[in-house]
């Protein structure tokens, strides 16, 4: 799972089918093993880590771009998006487990409840700067601002990642990808696997976050 084996297993399987891809995606993606390899060299991760992660949602941004604007859109394209939509909220629904473990241990253990506004100076400052990580982390502080114009509380973010099927990180908008793209691929021996995916997305859908939480 590290950034240098997904990054070497992404141009490894893009040259596999270098005949299904466009001419700007293998280049995009053997571009940026060949930069990656580059930078390592260099050391420039070690020199500025921050720097050198950027780097790295740039190109997965643009890898992306560049799939999705010039790929014919066929079963290939539709495996690929349900196989990025999984992985998305793979990657949000975790970090938001490990977010709201680390909280509880910190904060809850010692009889504070976070985000009460009934904690000390020192917690609420914490709990702004925490909260915001994770938003910042997926691309959401400004979209938290836009939906909610308050304080970041953690319940907010939590609904804003899970069931805000109007942000794009969110589980409900990853849900709604993966089933959109499986319905164009179905075939009949896909239906337990469309029934599952269709459930997901109707807990997602109707669900409320003081259950989930």
């Amino acid at each position: 799972s590290s950034i240098y084996n997904c990054l070497l297993a992404a141009r490894e399987n893009a040259r596999a089918v270098r005949g299904t891809l466009t001419t700007e995606v293998w280049e995009t993606q053997n571009q940026t093993w060949i930069e990656f390899q580059r930078m390592l060299r260099n050391r420039a991760f070690e020199r500025d880590p921050g720097e050198g992660f950027e780097w790295v949602k740039f190109r997965s941004h643009l890898s992306r771009g560049v799939t999705v604007g010039t790929m014919l859109q066929d079963e290939a394209f539709h495996f690929l998006r349900i196989g990025s939509f999984l992985e998305r909220a793979d990657n949000t629904a975790r970090m938001l487990d490990v977010k709201f473990h680390a909280a509880k241990s910190e904060f809850f253990g010692t009889g504070q409840v976070q985000g009460n506004g009934n904690g000390s100076g020192k917690d609420q400052e914490y709990d702004f700067y925490h909260w915001s990580a994770i938003l910042r982390s997926v691309s959401a502080f400004e979209v938290y601002r836009k939906a909610y114009r308050n304080v970041i509380r953690p319940e907010k973010v939590a609904e804003l990642l899970i069931l805000r099927s109007d942000m794009p990180r969110s589980l409900a908008a990853s849900i709604d990808e993966v089933v959109a793209n499986l319905a164009k691929v179905a075939n009949e021996q896909s239906g337990e696997t469309l029934r599952r995916a269709g459930r997901l997305q109707a807990d997602l859908r109707f669900g409320r976050i003081d259950e989930i939480l």
